[in-house]
């Protein structure tokens, strides 16, 4: 037995919770569809606004209606009374207390006025008769006419009247008990007073308050739906000019908005097409105008090769015949001549590499390699950079091959670049290089100890030409192009370059690319931030490809 409840309380709490996420999830639906809809939130305002006037007026025009046929009914009554205590006065004017057929005949006379609907209950009572209840028609409970309204005509001047409210019981059980008015006035010894049941003015109400109800939901709906019509007339030209700029966002800057009429929203349409035209025409400027600073930069690296080839050749007999020279100036500037030979030579090749990317034709020549023997390779051509600048570079490979379809000529540069740049900015520190592989992507960390990055310069790092600060001096002859050609490669395999840095604790570049060419990356086996780095907020710099 105890199973079985137990088990009836498991599910009912199952039920339970199960309504309650339907509940919140249609609710939490429901408030984002209003937060993200103008014409929701106009209509369901006017809804709430038009229902609150609605009742208010409501109650007011019921509390006047009510209030109009009370007094209504109070001067019917005591019109009525008035005329029923002159026939007492009539009847009863010499009546003693003894005769009581007579009081009980004018009694009966008086109710035959109400007619055969009963408008009103009459009771008589003679006042020098403290122990004798009255008379009153229908079997009415001496009970309905209340002890205050007595007291008040006691002690009233004779010909008083007075009326009150109260509840109309009977003695029979057939008929049951119910809401009244009724008035009183005294004559001689005698206390008159009409009872006048009130259900024909309840049901007036009742049906007043129905059609009150009724018209002013029908009112409430009419005010919604108007306020959705105009506010529709509003809303939809505006959502199209939403639509019309996420195109043009979008790069479709042929996008135009439908011109109709010569209203607010019509110049807001010529308005938003005139910026159209003008952003189509400023974009292919800039287009043109980058279309020949590119052909202008190729042309000029390429142009560039053939005299400086000519200057090699002369500068590399220079250089080789250095020792024979007297002065020993001239043997050193023969040394200088070299190595910006080869500077200029790097970067011609950077600006060759840059155009190519910016023409959509650099392209990949991918074959599955394993990432570490790459990352092998390339901190072996800058070991001598680190030893001359005093930093050791620290490997953290897994066991395990982490294999991935990358170009290598093009993951070698990237990994050159970045520990050439973790040299230059290491300040002679120990240089951390992470390597780490999981089913869908590969990734490498070159984590440095330097200066690292101040505030908004995570956004700028991979920028051409830029450099974190202009007085320093390069000490490795870059270019300034090294991270922006390496951003460049990380995307054209599908993957992402990203720096973390904060000042004082070092910097940390991140590449991530996926195992199969052409596949998305959806995220990293390495943690972009480095263990132990610091309570302080990281700076991030994620560049993903398709950006």
């Amino acid at each position: 037995m105890n199973a079985r409840v137990d088990r009836a309380r498991r599910l009912a709490r199952r039920g339970l919770g199960a309504v309650r996420r339907v509940v919140r999830r249609a609710s939490g639906r429901g408030y984002t569809r209003w937060r993200r809809s103008i014409q929701l939130r106009v209509v369901t305002s006017t809804l709430f606004i038009s229902a609150i006037v609605v009742a208010i007026l409501g109650v007011f025009l019921m509390q006047q209606v009510s209030s109009a046929l009370m007094d209504g009914k109070v001067k019917a009554a005591r019109l009525q009374l008035d005329e029923g205590l002159a026939q007492v006065q009539r009847d009863l004017g010499n009546t003693t207390s003894e005769d009581g057929v007579r009081l009980s005949n004018t009694v009966d006379r008086l109710k035959a006025r109400s007619g055969p609907s009963g408008l009103y209950e009459v009771y008589i009572r003679d006042t020098t008769e403290p122990y004798f209840d009255g008379y009153a028609t229908n079997e009415l409970r001496e009970e309905s006419v209340p002890r205050r309204l007595r007291d008040e005509l006691r002690q009233a001047p004779a010909g008083s009247r007075a009326y009150t409210y109260g509840k109309l019981s009977y003695i029979g059980p057939d008929r049951p008990s119910e809401r009244g008015l009724i008035v009183g006035g005294r004559t001689g010894q005698f206390e008159l007073y009409y009872l006048f049941p009130l259900d024909q003015e309840q049901r007036t109400l009742t049906n007043v308050g129905r059609s009150l109800a009724g018209v002013g939901v029908v009112l409430v709906l009419l005010l919604a739906a108007i306020a959705s019509l105009v506010t529709r007339q509003v809303v939809i030209p505006v959502r199209l000019a939403a639509q019309g700029a996420q195109r043009l966002a979008a790069g479709r800057l042929e996008e135009r908005m439908r011109v109709r009429g010569e209203d607010d929203l019509a110049r807001l349409a010529r308005s938003f097409n005139d910026m159209a035209a003008n952003l189509q025409d400023k974009i292919g400027e800039l287009e043109d105008l980058s279309q020949v600073q590119r052909q202008f930069v190729s042309d000029v690296s390429h142009e560039l090769r053939t005299p400086l080839t000519t200057i090699r050749i002369a500068a590399d007999m220079l250089y080789e015949s250095r020792d024979t020279f007297h002065d020993p100036a001239v043997g050193r500037s023969a040394e200088l001549l070299q190595s910006q030979l080869e500077r200029f030579e790097s970067l011609l090749a950077d600006l060759l590499e840059i155009s190519r990317h910016d023409a959509g034709a650099a392209t990949l020549d991918a074959e599955s390699l394993d990432m570490r023997d790459l990352v092998l390779r390339a901190v072996g051509d800058i070991q001598e950079l680190a030893e001359r600048k005093g930093s050791k570079v620290v490997l953290q490979l897994p066991g395990e091959p982490c294999m991935a379809e990358v170009d290598r000529r093009r993951v070698e540069r990237i990994m050159r670049n970045l520990l050439v740049n973790a040299v230059e900015h290491g300040e002679g520190e120990d240089i951390v290089v992470s390597v780490a592989a999981d089913r869908d992507a590969v990734a490498v960390a070159v984590r440095d100890h330097g200066v690292g990055l101040k505030p908004g310069e995570g956004q700028m790092v991979f920028d051409r030409f830029w450099r974190a600060d202009p007085a320093r001096a390069r000490t490795t002859g870059g270019t300034g192009l090294g991270l922006s050609i390496s951003r460049e490669d990380a995307q054209l395999h599908g993957g992402w370059l990203q720096a973390w840095g904060e000042p004082g604790s070092g910097s940390q570049f991140r590449l991530s690319l996926p195992r199969v060419g052409g596949a998305e990356l959806r995220g990293s086996p390495l943690p972009l931030v480095p263990p132990g780095a610091g309570d302080a907020r990281p700076l991030f710099a994620e560049l993903e490809a398709g950006e």
